[in-house]
């Protein structure tokens, strides 16, 4: 899953023990690598880390993920075709996100999402501070709800990853069969959510 998710799967402030660490570790968990650096982290941000590790771990070992991605590569997508499955599940979450989280607007949870982080912005890895910036600056999260901004968010991560030309071709992949993707998409959300909360109250 990608950053929409990621936030969302976070918890929400009012039932969430250390709701804004958790938030700081599952961001920061995107350029955090290794024991060492997960232990430099207090132990509240480092659960956010953890939760972030089990996300991608849980994503990428579900048979209905594994599913979308085969359909991927079978486009011509290759390696890296989770890739375009993760910014593509975040675009359909944003695009119907008053469904997913009936208790807030996209633009308002992508707002209070970017204050958060802006004032903890120094935690963060400097690599996610510096790409940070142009997140909030650009409004990703709110971005992915529109094709051009999956095709935006793919394009820009073709130029900046090593041969990842092909990327650029990612958006038209999946939204010329996006309605199996939200079959897709349907099927496990529900599932990832119940792992996230189970994973919670451990």
């Amino acid at each position: 899953m990608n950053f929409l998710a990621h936030l969302l799967l976070s918890g929400s402030p009012a039932a969430t023990p250390d709701y804004d660490d958790i938030v700081v570790g599952n961001f920061a968990a995107e350029a955090v690598r290794g024991r060492a650096a997960l232990e430099a982290y207090p132990a509240t941000v480092q659960r956010g880390i953890r939760l972030h590790r089990f996300i991608d771990s849980f994503t990428d070992s579900h048979p209905v993920v594994r599913r979308s991605t085969a359909r991927l590569r079978a486009a011509g997508l290759g390696k890296w075709a989770g890739v375009v499955a993760d910014v593509g599940y975040d675009h359909l979450l944003a695009r119907d996100f008053a469904e997913f989280h009936p208790a807030e607007p996209l633009p308002a949870f992508a707002q209070r999402m970017y204050a958060l982080l802006h004032a903890r912005r120094q935690e963060l890895p400097e690599r996610l501070q510096h790409m940070f910036q142009y997140m909030r600056r650009d409004d990703w999260l709110t971005g992915y709800a529109r094709p051009e901004g999956l095709n935006r968010a793919l394009l820009g991560l073709s130029r900046r990853v090593p041969n990842g030309a092909i990327l650029a071709a990612g958006a038209a992949a999946f939204l010329i069969e996006v309605e199996a993707y939200e079959a897709d998409f349907r099927e496990f959300w529900p599932e990832l959510r119940a792992g996230v909360v189970s994973m919670l109250l451990q």
